[in-house]
């Protein structure tokens, strides 16, 4: 009889140690036990900031924990990566457009850090990229605008947004055999100055940046990139629409976490993430922002960014694009 009850309590206390592996709550589903943190690579006002400020609230609403939103410019967006790479947790995270890093193999000899380290976790949105001219010119469409370049080579001067929106520009100029020569600028809303009063005849940049000109009728947008228009802009053809594939650019804007982030974790921040995003008020603040809704999970999110990827070593092959940073 001691035996056997010596036996039960073997068999009780084995059950017992294996609990944890089955009752242990996972890290998915305890997270997040402190504040959470969404690094931005731009200052205050920009569109990622805009964007991840409408669902703030709501996150923290849904977390129990403050999301805190640290701006962090400069550096190309590499002072940022390096920031949120360095802390090494599941708390803090990347806030971006991808195109902010995708660029990145394509300029560099030597980056800092390894972009195999920064893993998608949900997508948000798409910033609105698009080709504007100087109204004053009346040109209507591209079309018109590559008749114009054409008949008078080097008397047109551009510029364009460093990184996937200065890509795809290029491209579009090497393809259509457009000779535009490219003028540096800091500041991209002086770029938009400049081009409503003439100095420069085309710029390739956010909406955003040229809205107050073109509402002032002193900008004409021909197109927005990627396939399709925008829907608070159905007035503006896509260039692809136009028939100009090089200017299928996506400005995809999203949540980035470490590589060593579980898939679990992943998926249950992407569902929470798009749950408070579908609400009607934050998607109508979104268009207005000049960014367009585009929600997606972890698989999603990545499959967009290696589509991002493949075309822009195909331009970068194309154009000629060297890393000389």
């Amino acid at each position: 009889m001691a035996s056997m009850k010596r036996l039960g309590f073997a068999v009780a206390a084995a059950l017992f140690a294996s609990l944890p592996l089955f009752a242990e709550p996972s890290q998915a589903q305890t997270w997040p036990q402190r504040p959470v943190k969404l690094i931005i690579p731009f200052g205050p006002g920009a569109g990622a900031d805009i964007g991840a400020r409408l669902i703030q609230a709501s996150l923290q609403a849904r977390w129990g924990k403050p999301v805190i939103i640290v701006n962090q410019p400069g550096g190309d967006s590499i002072v940022a990566i390096q920031s949120f790479l360095s802390a090494n947790d599941d708390h803090t995270f990347l806030w971006s457009p991808s195109g902010n890093f995708t660029v990145h193999p394509f300029l560099y000899q030597k980056l800092p850090y390894d972009p195999a380290d920064i893993i998608p976790v949900v997508r948000f949105s798409n910033t609105i990229l698009a080709v504007g001219v100087p109204a004053a010119m009346n040109i209507a469409n591209l079309n018109e605008f590559i008749v114009r370049v054409r008949a008078e080579p080097g008397k047109f001067n551009g510029t364009a947004v460093p990184g996937i929106t200065d890509f795809a520009f290029d491209y579009f100029a090497k393809t259509q055999a457009l000779v535009i020569a490219k003028l540096p600028y800091r500041d991209t809303v002086q770029a938009a100055t400049d081009l409503g009063e003439g100095r420069i005849q085309v710029y390739a940049s956010s909406y955003a940046i040229m809205r107050p000109q073109t509402e002032a009728g002193r900008i004409k947008i021909l197109a927005v990139m990627g396939h399709e228009r925008a829907p608070n802009l159905p007035q503006i053809p896509s260039g692809v629409e136009e028939g100009y594939p090089a200017l299928d650019m996506e400005g995809l804007v999203g949540m980035f976490g470490i590589k060593d982030m579980s898939s679990a974790l992943r998926e249950k921040i992407a569902s929470d993430v798009i749950a408070v995003s579908r609400d009607p008020a934050i998607e109508a603040m979104l268009l207005t922002s000049a960014q367009v809704p585009n929600l997606g999970m972890p698989a999603e999110f990545a499959n967009a960014i290696e589509r991002q990827r493949e075309l822009i070593a195909a331009i970068a092959a194309a154009v000629g694009i060297k890393p000389n940073k």
